[in-house]
């Protein structure tokens, strides 16, 4: 080699050998500064009641805060696009969604993202059933009186959703197909302003996720929940199969990723410890009788990656039958 050539070369093999001592150093020490959460939607809905609660959890575990940020519209697929261009070091990471996720890239021509590519999985967190509710002071009383309303009048009953792909959205036009109704669709940027309106009277009703505690406290009235069985928090309200509906079934899911190529050991230690968090008695309590989820029973990255994998296929299918057009 010449000479001059020498000193470059040693450079790069020093920086080379080095590489893997800097990473391991920043997973020794990691979190050793505050974490980004993002949720891509709207403050108030399901998702960002569950990064939050996850978070504060975090937050204690960690040491470290866990900062919850909001970037709603394009049925989560802003926030999420956006997401992806961040740094991949573990202080960024993302409350996903099957809405966003798996049935976004399906909705929207440009969604931002690679679903698969631009993505290491975290944790599975969850799901949660669609449940029909409408306002305390609505006329409807019953799922089939909305029902019924709606095939008398087609086009006069509306439906507030998170956007254009949520799972409000795609659960209520599955509804349309099987009930044989035609209902119109009221977009909003996160399922927490549709529930806004649909308390005020402004939307008739909301096939939502995670919004029980409107319920509890006597501002909205559950209808019909889109699950094979009775929520236990909601005992009394009947399942759509119950009325007749056998292929009303629709839920979400939801998880954390982070952006492609975190560091594995980076990898195993959150998976650890938000499956730790949703362990705790107390969490998975108020996950499960506050948001009516069914709560992870601590699956691994792999598993959720291949998870992810699977529902792309399903969702095709899903978003084909429901006839969900982005608008």
């Amino acid at each position: 080699m010449p000479p001059i050539f020498r000193p470059l070369a040693a450079a790069v093999l020093g920086a080379a050998l080095l590489a893997p001592a800097v990473a391991f150093a920043q997973v020794d020490t990691y979190p050793s500064r505050p974490i980004k959460l993002l949720v891509p939607w709207a403050a108030g809905g399901a998702t960002d009641s569950l990064a939050r609660l996850i978070g504060a959890r975090l937050t204690v575990r960690l040491k470290q805060p866990v900062v919850v940020e909001n970037r709603g519209g394009a049925g989560g697929t802003i926030g999420t696009s956006a997401f992806v261009k961040e740094k991949s070091d573990g202080y960024n990471l993302l409350m996903a969604t099957s809405s966003a996720n798996v049935a976004g890239p399906y909705l929207y021509a440009k969604p931002g993202f690679d679903p698969i590519k631009d993505f290491t999985p975290v944790a599975y967190v969850g799901l949660i059933p669609n449940v029909l509710e409408v306002s305390a002071k609505s006329r409807f009383k019953t799922a089939q009186e909305l029902i019924a309303e709606a095939k008398k009048s087609p086009g006069t009953i509306n439906y507030g959703s998170g956007g254009t792909g949520s799972s409000q959205h795609l659960s209520s036009s599955l509804l349309q197909k099987v009930a044989g109704i035609q209902i119109v669709h009221v977009p909003y940027k996160g399922s927490g302003p549709a529930l806004t309106d649909l308390m005020a009277g402004q939307v008739d009703f909301i096939l939502d996720t995670g919004s029980l505690g409107h319920v509890k406290s006597g501002n909205l009235k559950a209808l019909a929940v889109a699950s094979s069985k009775r929520l236990p928090a909601l005992p009394e309200v009947p399942t759509f199969a119950e009325l007749g509906y056998k292929d009303m079934i629709a839920s979400a899911w939801y998880g954390v990723l982070a952006p492609a190529g975190l560091p594995p050991a980076i990898q195993d230690r959150l998976n650890a410890e938000i499956n730790a968090v949703l362990k705790e008695p107390e969490t998975r309590q108020q996950i499960e009788m506050t948001l009516g989820g069914i709560v992870s029973d601590g699956e691994r990255p792999a598993w959720f990656g291949d998870f992810i994998q699977s529902e792309l296929k399903r969702y095709a299918e899903i978003v084909k039958i429901s006839g969900a057009k982005a608008e």
